[in-house]
């Protein structure tokens, strides 16, 4: 066959001839360079490699963080402490016992104390479990006639008293800061961790003012005696109906406290349901929210 027309003779049009990098072909590798091929795959991960990096990205993205986890469950734990200490150090107010002292119905003191001494009284036994007062606080207190206010087993009692709440409340703080942080960590890291955490936590708390409620009612004085043999050493708290302690602050009045603090408690509790009740608009913006945050932690993995 004759040669194309403008061919050169012997060189056919797609084979023989030399080709130069600039005319769009591959260079022929000087002897020892690897090729082009060869550098290309030295560098750049395999599409199978490539795939299964992108799968664990994923993955990784897409998991509910175990820490997260961990993190709902001390809120929610923490979250019953927390409440019943701020109830009981709202009942452990002068407020309260003013309010208690003028309802109708407290009973009066059978010995003599006015309205007025009791409330003064009661002011100093109350301001000394929560001040950082020694024991004469109270010990050194005297009435008109000159004799100690309250006998020294009853200073000792209001000491225990003073050294349990006390490390109640420190402790209810220290649970308090924890689940701050870890409500932060939530916010940023896992959206509706908080909402989910706190629901977890009000309805544990209400199965326990259910239970504590039906063993109050059931027997109020054996719930009386046993919560205070808990913290109190046998014979440390039993008085006579004529100590001061007991005029002061009679049955009544601890009755009373018990109830205000599972109202407080209830309140706090039913408050937190209606807010964090897992709807399903709630639902469906924690999602919106947690894939938002899954796309940008994505596309930082993807950046690095």
């Amino acid at each position: 066959m004759d040669d194309a027309p403008g061919t050169p003779s012997g060189a056919h049009p797609f084979h023989g001839a030399d080709r130069t990098p600039g005319d769009g072909s591959r260079a022929t590798p000087a002897a020892g360079e690897p090729s082009t091929d060869t550098a290309a795959l030295s560098v750049r991960p395999t599409d199978t490699e490539a795939a299964r990096r992108a799968a664990v990205r994923d993955q990784a993205v897409a998991a509910k963080p175990a820490l997260a986890r961990f993190l709902q469950v001390v809120v929610a734990l923490f979250f019953p402490v927390i409440v019943v200490a701020a109830a009981v150090r709202a009942v452990a107010s002068s407020s309260f016992l003013w309010l208690e002292y003028h309802r109708p119905g407290f009973p009066a003191d059978a010995y003599g104390f006015s309205l007025d001494d009791r409330m003064t009284y009661g002011s100093y036994a109350l301001d000394y479990v929560l001040n950082f007062a020694p024991a004469r606080y109270l010990g050194g207190l005297v009435t008109a006639d000159g004799e100690p206010l309250f006998l020294e087993s009853e200073v000792g009692h209001m000491a225990d008293v003073k050294g349990v709440l006390g490390l109640s409340f420190f402790v209810a703080l220290v649970l308090f800061v924890l689940a701050v942080l870890a409500c932060v960590y939530l916010a940023r890291r896992y959206r509706g961790g908080i909402r989910r955490a706190l629901f977890s936590g009000a309805v544990l708390t209400l199965v326990g003012i259910a239970v504590l409620t039906v063993l109050a009612v059931l027997a109020w004085q054996t719930f009386f005696t046993q919560v205070h043999a808990l913290f109190f050493a046998d014979g440390s708290w039993t008085f006579r109906v004529d100590d001061t302690l007991i005029r002061l602050f009679p049955e009544q009045f601890w009755t009373d406290s018990a109830l205000t603090v599972a109202v407080l408690v209830l309140a706090a509790t039913v408050l937190t349901l209606v807010l964090t009740w897992p709807t399903k608009a709630r639902r469906e913006r924690s999602m919106l929210a947690q894939d938002a945050l899954r796309s940008r932690y994505q596309d930082a993995l993807d950046a690095s």
